[in-house]
């Protein structure tokens, strides 16, 4: 058994209209997404064995705020990567690694959740990251593999879904 956690960057500061989307960093409110969700992570998480992620900012300042204890492995290829790329990126780095964690972006975040889980193992958290894969969010798959290689096969189970608002109402959608 493997299990793939998959983490969404926080809020982008869009406020910088110079900074190409590859430099832009976090906002207020997605800097205390990342330290929340970082501790939840922490908190009720398996421990992770490797961090994948994509090199951009916004990336790299969730890590930051998360503060994971995990030295991240990035690979240019997981910026706004497909969920084909993200699934090849895990097959070809997670080498012996039980539980491995995915920071990126959406939709490919989103869609590797969807590719992955089997129709009959959908749950309520399932529900849940159909509708929106908000930033900050994350999920953790059991996927009935032994070898990453085997990634790609739809026979996952959603274990675990969580997204900023759930642990603060505060950082809920703002009207």
């Amino acid at each position: 058994m493997k299990k793939l956690g998959l983490l969404r960057h926080a809020k982008s500061d869009w406020d910088d209209s110079d900074k190409r989307d590859f430099d832009r960093g976090l906002n207020d409110r997605g800097r205390r997404g990342g330290r929340l969700m970082g501790r939840y992570i922490r908190e009720n998480g398996p421990e992770f064995d490797l961090l994948l992620a994509s090199p951009a900012e916004r990336v790299k300042a969730t890590l930051a705020a998360a503060q994971l204890g995990l030295e991240p492995v990035f690979d240019q290829r997981l910026y706004l990567a497909s969920a084909e790329t993200i699934v090849d990126v895990v097959s070809e780095k997670a080498g012996d690694a039980d539980a491995v964690l995915v920071a990126a972006h959406n939709p490919g975040l989103q869609d590797v959740l969807l590719s992955l889980v089997a129709p009959d193992r959908e749950n309520a958290h399932f529900d849940e990251a159909v509708v929106k894969y908000p930033t900050a969010s994350f999920a953790l798959l059991d996927l009935p593999i032994d070898d990453w290689g085997a990634l790609g096969g739809q026979d996952g189970a959603i274990a675990d879904f969580r997204r900023p608002r759930d642990l603060d109402p505060e950082l809920g959608p703002v009207d």
